[in-house]
């Protein structure tokens, strides 16, 4: 008899190369994916019939609450989440980022059902207290989003006392083909000329989608007794962002980036206070993001989940070329 799988956040990023990854082992799970009303069906035609498909906002916990009490998983993929910079009050974050999960997690607890949570290295805020940052590390919630983030691992671990299943994974800027966020922008600025380069050595840490897709994929495929632990997920080693720029640069150009574009760190840094006195948190987050370095001890990672080796560079060029091609 199949094994039931209940995923969440399917048509993002993560939440698609995951379910593309499980079909190799169809044969052994059904799934079942939340999607939320109102999707757009062309962003829902390339998993028909591959999973049924609940329509349901997880900001409607009493409606949640309702589906999750008549239904029975083997495991729980928890990957939807609000993410930060978006236009939407704190209320909403924290129903649909901490109070559903709540509930999730204390479904799989009451059902001995096996919770995978995509968290977010996020946790540790936007710039780490201390690189690389490991379990050891300090929470930082810097802005709103990565207090939910905070908050839900608190609940999942506070369950696992309890005998909750589950397993937190903390995925860093995650990049992949058909997503907008902060390493497609990152290719759009260099493209027009308009990224400050940093004059001081930056380190940072991305991830490739094959990376933490493979993880999760993992925690529900192969028979593990690991309960109750966090994994920091990211490519092999941090890179210095200087590199990175020259890497997208020459790949778009056949030359490194402009050294008249480079600029002291300084006005980066005083860029992230003042849009912080203007509580604008994604622009302060940018401001931060190439000025300050943040890397992540992935070291557990590698050891126990059998991840991919994936090198930024020259990994990255398959955002290069979504670029090229949008």
């Amino acid at each position: 008899m199949k094994k039931k799988v209940l995923i969440t956040g399917i048509t993002g990023l993560i939440g698609s190369s995951v379910f593309e990854k499980l079909q190799l082992y169809s044969h052994d799970y059904q799934f079942i994916s939340i999607v939320r009303p109102g999707t757009k069906q062309s962003r829902l035609d390339r998993f028909i019939n591959l999973t049924e498909f609940v329509y349901l906002d997880l900001n409607d916990i009493e409606n949640l609450k309702k589906f999750l009490a008549t239904n029975r998983y083997d495991f729980i993929l928890h990957i939807a989440a609000l993410r930060g910079g978006r236009t939407l009050s704190r209320s909403q974050f924290y129903s649909t980022n901490v109070q559903a999960t709540e509930q999730i997690a204390e479904y799989a607890l009451k059902n001995d059902s096996r919770l995978v949570y995509c968290s977010s290295v996020g946790v540790f805020g936007a710039i780490p207290e201390e690189v690389p940052a490991n379990n050891e590390t300090a929470f930082k919630a810097d802005n709103y989003y990565h207090y939910t983030k905070i908050l839900s691992e608190k609940i999942i671990n506070i369950l696992v006392l309890r005998g909750l299943n589950a397993v937190i994974v903390r995925p860093s800027i995650t990049y992949g083909i058909n997503d907008r966020g902060f390493p497609y922008q990152l290719v759009r600025l260099i493209k027009n000329k308009s990224f400050p380069l940093s004059n001081r050595h930056i380190w940072i840490h991305l991830c490739n989608i094959d990376t933490i897709s493979s993880a999760i994929v993992h925690l529900v495929t192969e028979k593990t007794t690991i309960v109750g632990k966090s994994f920091n997920i990211a490519d092999v080693e941090p890179i210095q962002i200087f590199d990175l720029v020259n890497f997208i640069n020459r790949q778009l150009t056949g030359k490194n980036y402009p050294r008249w574009l480079t600029v002291d760190n300084s006005l980066l840094s005083l860029g992230a206070k003042i849009t912080g006195v203007f509580r604008n948190e994604l622009w302060k987050s940018r401001f931060e993001l190439i000025s300050k370095s943040w890397f992540y001890d992935v070291s557990d990672a590698y050891a126990l989940l059998n991840l991919p080796q994936h090198f930024t560079i020259p990994d990255f060029n398959i955002v290069v070329e979504d670029y090229r091609t949008s």
